[in-house]
């Protein structure tokens, strides 16, 4: 194995100014993938849809994000990071819309899954150069960073912004047009400021465009085939929470569509803050600690969640608390988890795997889940949904494993195909 060289002078320079750009891509793509539940209770009554069809659409969209991570994590490399990364943002951006001309349900879940294909190419992408600029000793912090305006942008400013656009421009299509501008705008300054070079992990290997993805060894490896466990958890609660409450809120409690949108807030504020703390505390203190914190404190936040009134300021607390912890579980879980437990070379593929497989369990069938429990059950019967995703998480997290080296330093193990040992280490 080759050595790893230090990198060059303006590296911190360039950590600091790509780890700004890859949290603020990942807001966008929070806010172009989330900016519909809000809106979904006009559209609904537009093209005469149910709430089967809200979870179906939150479904097609993580699925296909799910499936695309899955099989392209490991790609990432072979089509060129930056590549990556500016196409597919590009991609989303164009989708999200063209979101505005849809006729129906068919369309929308069409251009949905479309958008989770390309979010799914952009997600690895993201963590993988991300985990490649960062000192190792700021690693968990800027990952934490990184993912942090996901739900800022998607889940806090996004129910404002799609209540104010809609009031302004009496028309949620007018909505999705307006929130997809901004991402072509951010495609070029990554574009123009990504330089692999100087990273703190090898760069684009440039591996044959044939070599096999080794997802079924790779699930072997560390904590992988946990994360992917712990992702589900994870994911069933918050995406059931994010796709169904806006509804349970207005259609359940009564709630009026700005105090909606201000409880739903809630969800990006905490999230943000979350994965600004916990993260940074886990470099400290421990990564099994902050995840069987973070399970047990979500799990008994739902759980006084199912049982609070409609008061919107309780409602605010209580889905802060949530997403604080289940945000952060998420960049815990697909970051530095997921980065000590595999090599440097297979660290896109891993983050694949991990992504992929946690959003096509969790953060689609969990939904479609839900919008038949709500559907046969009621909407109350969502939040049993959600506390057995926490529940879970916290019996499996028992079972985490600590690293023991730097990813970088990490031997790749004899069973991964020859394509993939030849991966080349920098220097």
């Amino acid at each position: 194995m080759n050595k790893q060289t230090l990198p060059g002078p303006g590296a911190g320079r360039h950590e600091t100014i790509m780890v700004a750009l890859l949290s603020l891509g990942f807001g966008l793509v929070g806010l172009d993938r989330f900016i519909i539940l809000p809106l979904f209770p006009v559209i609904m009554r537009d093209l005469q849809m149910n709430y089967q069809d809200l979870g179906n659409l939150s479904a097609a969209l993580a699925m296909a994000w799910g499936l695309a991570a899955l099989t392209v994590g490991g790609m990432v490399d072979r089509l060129g990071r930056k590549a990556v990364l500016v196409g597919s943002l590009l991609l989303v951006s164009a989708l999200s819309g063209l979101s505005a001309l849809a006729g129906g349900l068919f369309g929308l879940l069409a251009l949905r899954a479309l958008m989770g294909v390309c979010e799914g190419l952009f997600t690895p992408a993201g963590i993988t150069v991300a985990t490649e600029v960062s000192h190792p000793d700021r690693r968990g912090f800027n990952l934490g960073v990184q993912q942090a305006l996901f739900p800022v942008l998607g889940l806090a400013l996004g129910p404002l912004i799609a209540v104010w656009l809609l009031e302004t421009l009496r028309s949620w299509r007018g909505v999705f047009a307006v929130v997809a501008l901004p991402g072509f705008l951010l495609a070029w300054l990554i574009h123009r400021h990504y330089r692999p070079e100087l990273g703190h992990l090898p760069p684009a290997s440039g591996q044959p465009a044939g070599a096999p993805l080794p997802w079924r060894q790779l699930l072997r490896l560390g904590n992988i085939r946990l994360n992917v466990l712990l992702m589900f958890c994870i994911l069933a609660c918050q995406f059931v929470l994010c796709a169904m409450l806006p509804n349970y809120l207005t259609d359940h409690l009564r709630l009026s569509t700005m105090e909606m949108a201000s409880v739903i807030s809630a969800i990006g504020i905490g999230g943000f803050i979350g994965q600004l703390i916990v993260p940074g505390l886990s470099d400290l203190y421990g990564r099994k600690p902050a995840v069987m914190l973070s399970f047990a404190a979500s799990a008994a936040l739902v759980l006084l969640l199912k049982m609070a009134p409609a008061q919107p300021w309780l409602l605010f607390i209580l889905l802060f608390g949530i997403s604080f912890f289940n945000c952060s579980l998420t960049c815990l879980t697909v970051g530095p988890l997921t980065g000590e437990s595999v090599p440097a070379a297979l660290l896109p593929a891993a983050t694949g795997i991990v992504v992929g497989l946690g959003e096509v369990l969790g953060g689609g069938a969990a939904p479609a889940l839900a919008g038949l429990v709500a559907t046969r059950f009621g909407l109350p019967a969502i939040l049993y949904v959600a506390l057995g995703g926490s529940l879970g998480g916290l019996a499996l997290s028992t079972r985490l494993k600590g690293p023991r080296e730097e990813p970088s330093s990490l031997p790749i193990p004899d069973e991964i195909p020859p394509t993939v040992r030849a991966l080349p280490e920098r220097g």
